[in-house]
């Protein structure tokens, strides 16, 4: 089954970006590369608001990728535009659509409402984050409150230049919560 991986950047207090939508804290070090992570996946869901800040922080244009994009919105009428498809469908009923087609994994962009939302109906099963070396002190955070805890278990950790840490974890499903001590 395709995988729904929740992959970004953040800031180690838990930002995606600041209060603005700016990323400039995100560092991209030389020892590390998102082509692993980029062939593993050929389709993304991001929110409206993660695109527009997208689009404004790339002068308007999305870069040409073979990853086709989904872009949930409550606000755009549904269809393809410039290169992406506005779908305005609950994330299950998206997800599920997705998943019936062969392919590879499904990357989820982002921002926080949306991984609240995907969270939420037990949507995610991987959760790949490169963790900033930077504590912002505010801004946009990855997981606002609303949601049920969720347990996941790590799988990767690397370290690269510049203090960068790229993590990976696994949903945990099936398995029983531990019982409380007396």
């Amino acid at each position: 089954m395709r995988k729904v991986v929740l992959g970004l950047g953040l800031s180690l207090d838990g930002y995606i970006a600041r209060r603005n939508g700016d990323i400039d804290f995100l560092i991209h070090p030389k020892d590390y590369s998102m082509r692993p992570f980029l062939a593993s996946v050929d389709e993304a869901i991001m929110g409206r608001k993660t695109l527009e800040d997208g689009l404004r922080l790339s002068g308007g244009k999305l870069p040409k990728t073979p990853i086709k994009m989904y872009v949930m919105s409550r606000t755009k009428p549904p269809g393809e535009r410039d290169g992406v498809i506005f779908v305005n469908e609950p994330p299950a009923a998206l997800v599920a659509r997705l998943r019936k087609h062969r392919g590879k994994d499904i990357w989820l962009m982002g921002g926080g409402e949306i991984a609240r939302d995907f969270l939420k109906e037990d949507l995610v099963d991987e959760l790949y984050l490169g963790i900033a070396p930077v504590l912002l002190g505010e801004g946009i955070p990855l997981f606002p409150s609303g949601f049920p805890q969720r347990g996941f278990t790590l799988t990767e950790n690397k370290t690269y230049s510049q203090g960068l840490v790229a993590l990976k974890y696994e949903r945990e499903r099936g398995k029983t919560k531990p019982k409380k001590r007396k």
